[in-house]
């Protein structure tokens, strides 16, 4: 059963199941406060509904970039301030007393993210969409052309610059939740298979990235703690399998995790694409959804309603200012973060699909053309949470990240909007006439 359908049929709220009682015994001021109760409970789940959405998402994401554009550009001081504030705490073992606000967001909140996304993209494999091999060959091909061709085109344009042979990983990523929010935005008539192609190749993509970071990036990954992460995936396995369904159980499991993976040195938002993987997404009998889509029903409003437009406030406050503008104009590295994301990625995204389907290892879906796969290139080369990342690993001087940062602003708006455009284009992005 599809998340739409089972949250269709559950309108969102699993209190829709309590009685409200009234008899002639009770008082007239319980039963009003009852009503009350059943009213707010009520307006609640509406509200958890129209977060569903997938256009409320895309709308929230877009109106939190704006922003934080609108606030990092009049008021810098006070926007940075904000997401640098320390917030660390704990002792000095657990690695949380140096993260501020922002890291916060990006390494904790997001996580949330990654896990829902981590969710959808498990049921797909098992249940869904990519449960052919073939078809499941076909968004790892296009992750990996997406990351190559991006590398080689900055690389082109970029060299003998300084900083351009360090800066080849900074538009190899795709962002999951920009990208998302902007196909949501396209209209009603695009394809399921469509959104799952670019969730999966995005997932992968970033996991490519993740692993480039922990080989090239990190320089202090403390083995014990991976143990202790695998050691707590083993765990959580353990109890899926034994059915135990307790939050107590749980809660205090993932968080656990969550520490571990961040103290570890690998980027922390792992932990949630490694529980939503473990996590079970066939039903028993009897049981009217199997855990995978009962916790991408209850968090994914959380995840479209507040994770994602906060990370959008916290990273994509960069400067967009006329000098600035002019410095990535004149800088070759910023030159190939752009070539690199909005030429690169479409062509190696398409490019990589092409190349699985022509050797017989992947096919497309059964209603997609390659004219509905262009989009999905496009859009690929929507950056910001890890290309922005990559920027500060991988460039030394303050300066060069700064400009890396803008460059990446200006090509994912540039994808953003071609994206919609290639969608309009290829039919996808036109609703449905009733």
């Amino acid at each position: 059963m599809c998340r739409e359908v089972w949250s269709a049929s559950n309108v969102g709220f699993p209190w829709k199941d309590l009685p409200l009682v009234r008899t002639r015994s009770v008082v007239d001021g319980q039963s009003a406060v009852t009503g009350r109760v059943s009213q707010t409970l009520a307006a609640r789940g509406a509200f958890a509904e129209f977060l569903r959405r997938e256009t409320t998402g895309g709308f929230l994401l877009l109106a939190a970039t704006a922003l934080a554009l609108l606030w990092a550009n009049l008021a810098g001081g006070s926007y940075h301030d904000v997401w640098r504030a320390d917030l660390g705490f704990g002792p000095s073992w657990l690695h949380l007393t140096h993260l501020t606000a922002g890291a916060w967001v990006a390494d904790g909140l997001l996580a949330v993210f990654f896990f829902v996304a981590g969710l959808e993209l498990k049921r797909e494999l098992v249940v869904g969409e990519l449960a052919d091999r073939r078809a499941a060959v076909l968004p790892v091909a296009a992750a990996a052309g997406g990351m190559i061709v991006p590398a080689l085109v900055f690389l082109a344009v970029s060299w003998g610059a300084p900083g351009a042979v360090d800066g080849w990983a900074i538009p190899i990523a795709t962002d999951i939740a920009f990208a998302l929010g902007v196909l949501s935005l396209a209209g009603a008539n695009v394809p399921a298979s469509l959104r799952v192609l670019l969730l999966s190749l995005a997932v992968v993509d970033d996991l490519g990235a993740i692993a480039l970071i922990a080989v090239l990036f990190t320089r202090g990954l403390v083995p014990v703690w991976l143990v202790a992460a695998v050691v707590l995936l083993v765990g959580y396995a353990f109890a899926q399998r034994r059915r135990w369904r307790s939050p107590a159980l749980y809660v205090p499991l993932a968080l656990a995790l969550w520490m571990c993976v961040h103290a570890s040195g690998v980027h922390a938002t792992v932990a949630g694409i490694g529980l939503a993987l473990l996590t079970r997404v066939r039903p028993d009998p009897g049981e009217q959804a199997a855990p995978a889509l009962r916790l991408e029903h209850r968090l994914h409003p959380f995840s479209a309603g507040l994770v994602v437009p906060l990370f959008a406030l916290a990273a994509t406050g960069v400067p967009v200012t006329a000098s600035a503008l002019g410095a990535v104009a004149e800088d070759p590295v910023s030159q190939g973060v752009i070539a690199g994301l909005v030429v690169g990625k479409t062509a190696g995204i398409v490019g990589g699909a092409w190349l699985a389907v022509r050797a017989g290892v992947a096919r497309l879906p059964a209603d997609l053309g390659w004219r509905a796969v262009m989009p999905i290139g496009v859009l690929g080369g929507i950056g910001f949470t890890v290309s922005l990342l990559m920027s500060r690993l991988a460039l030394d001087d303050a300066d060069a990240q700064q400009r890396a940062a803008t460059a990446v602003l200006v090509a994912s708006t540039l994808a953003s909007v071609l994206a919609m455009i290639a969608l309009r284009l290829s039919g996808a992005g036109r609703a449905r006439a009733e």
